[in-house]
């Protein structure tokens, strides 16, 4: 290649020697490792997501959440030292044939080698009163999980991010007068010997953005026949009105604001709590308080040598 040419025709040249995808895999292992392919290998390894003989359904939803997590998953598969496999589903919820269309599109952009299974989920959550949105998320992940076991898997793979873990935090206790999280891995209680992982925990939305902007890709936006038919969510607006909130913070001069929401879920002071949840049962700080008395001075001198 020659010397003297400008490095924009340089990149050019090379972009030419690539596919589509494979320009989209090399750009998240180069240009966006720091920003992408290390944050993610850092949640599998921390979180432990992934087990040597696990069989994966990573689910595509059409956006670029999961798309990305489809590239990332398809390139650990082949390049990690701990064996497994990965099955690539999308679940079709009664989508039009137009949005439809744009995910095959997209999955054959990606070269990835998608299963696609119908379901009735927005015809029957479109009956219901009120905002549809809780049974519609139920609904998926119940079928998510069948499928995927039927297909022999034992997890399944969705693209939430840090910036969804960050935002949920919040949204609890603004909102919901809680303090609460996202797991990145936890267990089904209803499809036994399934789990599910969340390989993007560490992974912020707007590097995810200026991925799918750097490889000029399209993905659906929210191809939800209700949000078409103006009945909006109040937990999708109070979504924005988070991430307004977030934005304006960062601008305000807190350009740590994130990092200091998700490093407080993973060093959460339960000795400082007035009130909290353990396995579904609510507990008080009202009964640490009354084992310590119940210990008495010889208790505390027994443990401490000295009575205090």
């Amino acid at each position: 290649m020659n010397e003297n040419m400008p490095r924009a025709e340089i990149r050019a040249k090379k972009k030419k020697e690539y596919s589509r995808s494979e320009i989209a895999a090399r750009s998240i292992l180069k240009t966006y490792r720091r920003e992408i392919w290390a944050p993610f290998i850092s949640a599998v390894k921390q979180y432990e997501l992934i087990e040597k003989g696990d069989r994966i359904a990573v689910c595509l939803s059409g956006g670029k959440d999961s798309a990305v997590l489809a590239v990332l998953m398809r390139q650990l598969a082949a390049h990690s030292d701990v064996p497994f496999e990965c099955e690539y589903i999308v679940m079709d919820p009664g989508y039009s044939s137009e949005n439809r269309k744009r995910i095959e599109e997209n999955a054959a952009l990606l070269e990835l080698p998608i299963r696609v299974f119908e379901t009735n989920i927005f015809s029957v959550t479109s009956k219901q009163g009120g905002s549809p949105c809780y049974l519609c998320a139920r609904m998926r992940r119940g079928h998510l999980y069948s499928y995927a076991q039927s297909l022999g898997c034992n997890k399944i793979a969705l693209g939430h991010h840090m910036s969804d873990v960050i935002e949920t935090t919040l949204m609890g206790m603004l909102w919901g007068s809680q303090i609460q999280g996202m797991l990145p891995r936890l267990r089904s209680t209803n499809f036994e010997g399934m789990e599910l992982i969340r390989p993007l925990y560490k992974i912020r939305e707007d590097d995810i953005v200026r991925w799918v902007r750097y490889n000029e890709l399209e993905f659906l936006g929210c191809a939800c026949k209700m949000t078409e038919s103006a009945a909006v969510d109040e937990t999708a607006s109070k979504r924005r009105e988070t991430k307004e909130l977030i934005r304006r913070l960062k601008e305000s001069g807190n350009r740590d604001i994130e990092k200091n929401i998700f490093g407080a879920i993973h060093r959460a002071n339960i000795d400082t709590l007035v009130g909290y949840k353990l396995r579904g049962e609510e507990h008080s700080f009202l009964e640490q308080l009354e084992d310590k008395i119940a210990e008495g001075p010889s208790r505390q001198i027994e443990k401490n040598g000295k009575l205090s």
